[in-house]
């Protein structure tokens, strides 16, 4: 039964979203979507319990077997990231009830909301593949959904940064195809199992080489892994509210999975560490954490302050990957879904504060969190997520860190967290001090008229998706279990398979 459970979490949003681009009512196409995406976590959740005991869900497409034909094979990593996407989905939909209408033009509500199930799609396919072709097309079509929901904000920098992000996006789809297919030439395969199974049988052609080096390349970009990170502020910063909260919190982490894949499914451990790999990647992890946290704190606009946090953030799960011990994969695997959480809270935050004021730049902010008081209580709260404090599910994530780090005696990562920790300290306090401390004086709200209800008071729908994010950060980070389990699971599996003998 399970199998056929794999498939409909494809098919169900492949089916309703050509059905929602015919709506033009919000109501219709909000009901749909949300069908979509609460169908999808149930699925998950279901997947999930299954495997977490390290066994496997299989399914053949059409009934052709591999390497002839499409396999979805499921494991512990592939069914929570699935989990992840689908709860992402969920709090984005109930964010979108409110929120769509003030940000997006009424003609393209159908058009919206099927991009956005397009994108959920995309995601979830690139998850449950295990064919390395048919997971470049899933992540085209996340990819040409997300140039699209950001196009749509009104603002015209929100066209700006869609175009930006499809031109380097293309370069990245580029970059990974062209390996996809190198690699294809060297092994006539691209079932990523088989290719695993008999890479020693053409190891040593140059074209193998030259393919994980495009395919690297192509997923650095994708996943915005310093230096190749320029696409994601404006991206993040400018698209509408829940389109920020959704792929902040998923195509990244999406994007790194399909490192994860890469590095210990399809080549051999020995292989890439031979390339002095790991040591490129604790590098680049490292300056990322403190580049990415450094602009974070230059920052004067909420989004983009937000948006470079994640750069930082996607540096700590590089270096959980590159300590290649079990604490730090374990971290590192963990980190996919706190972060996503973390952000997902704070993108909502900034969401309902742009719903209220039409800005979010602090200067104009100054003194109005005591407008907003619980507003802003999540927003600290998930604020203390990033810099790790003990309670909150960051602290789990970095602790994790530091003992692989330590275990390895790799102390350039112990300075680098702890760096990235002050700077976290810094630039979430920036936030603390213009809502809360600096002294107040009259507002000038953008297009808000005098007496607006949105300025006193913000819709249940979207503060009621902020508290399941907040109460999340705080809840997973005094009761680590689900995720521990299914992160210690995927560590052992990808530390223990063959291909990483």
């Amino acid at each position: 039964m399970n199998e056929q459970l794999t498939i409909l979490l494809v098919v169900v949003p492949l089916m309703i979203a050509p059905i929602t681009a015919l709506f033009k009512s919000h109501t219709i196409s909000w009901i749909l979507t949300a069908i979509v995406s609460f169908t999808s976590l149930i699925l998950s959740f279901i997947i999930l319990f299954d495997v977490i005991d390290g066994s496997h869900v299989i399914y053949e497409l059409g009934g052709w077997r591999p390497p002839w034909g499409i396999e979805y094979k499921i494991d512990s990593l592939n069914a929570f990231i699935a989990l992840i996407v689908s709860a992402i989905a969920c709090l984005s939909t109930i964010f979108a009830w409110q929120s769509v209408p003030k940000e997006i033009n009424e003609n393209n509500y159908g058009l919206f909301y099927a991009a956005l199930q397009l994108c959920l799609l995309g995601l979830l396919g690139i998850a449950l593949t295990g064919d390395i072709f048919n997971l470049f097309v899933f992540l085209e079509i996340s990819s040409l959904s997300s140039y699209a929901l950001i196009s749509m904000g009104r603002s015209r920098k929100a066209l700006t940064a869609a175009f930006s992000y499809l031109i380097l996006g293309t370069i990245g789809a580029t970059f990974f195809l062209i390996g996809v297919g190198f690699l294809y030439a060297a092994s006539g395969s691209l079932n990523i199992a088989d290719i695993a199974t008999r890479f020693s049988t053409f190891a040593d052609m140059q074209l193998v080489m030259t393919g994980f080096i495009f395919i690297l390349l192509g997923l650095g970009l994708k996943a915005a892994i310093f230096p190749m990170h320029s696409w994601l502020p404006n991206a993040y910063g400018h698209a509408p509210s829940v389109v920020s909260i959704f792929l902040s919190a998923t195509a990244t982490k999406v994007s790194i999975y399909v490192l994860i894949r890469v590095l210990f499914d399809l080549y051999p451990v020995a292989y890439w560490q031979a390339l002095l790999l790991p040591q490129i990647l604790l590098v680049l992890g490292c300056v990322g954490v403190i580049y990415g946290s450094f602009r974070a704190w230059q920052q004067v606009e909420l989004k983009r302050l937000l948006a470079f946090s994640s750069v930082a953030q996607i540096g700590y799960i590089i270096i959980g990957i590159s300590l290649l011990n079990n604490d730090g994969i374990t971290a590192s695997v963990m980190h996919l879904f706190n972060h996503a959480l973390i952000k997902a809270t704070l993108f909502m935050g900034a969401g309902i504060i742009l719903y209220r004021t039409n800005t979010t730049k602090l200067s104009e902010l100054r003194g109005f969190g005591g407008s907003m008081p619980w507003t802003f209580a999540a927003i600290v709260l998930a604020g203390l997520s990033l810099i790790g404090v003990p309670g909150t599910v960051g602290f789990v994530t970095k602790w994790y860190l530091l003992s692989g780090a330590i275990a390895q005696g790799k102390w350039i990562v112990v300075v680098a967290i702890l760096a990235g920790s002050v700077l976290a300290i810094a630039y979430v306090w920036k936030i603390v001090e213009a809502m809360y401390f600096n002294s107040k004086r009259k507002m000038v709200i953008q297009n808000v008229k005098s007496g607006d209800i949105n300025l006193a008071k913000a819709p249940i729908s979207l503060s009621l998706a902020l508290w399941i994010g907040a109460a999340g950060c705080l809840y997973f980070g005094l009761y680590t279990e689900l995720p521990y389990q299914s992160a210690q699971s995927i560590a052992t599996a990808l530390l223990s398979s063959e291909v990483a003998q």
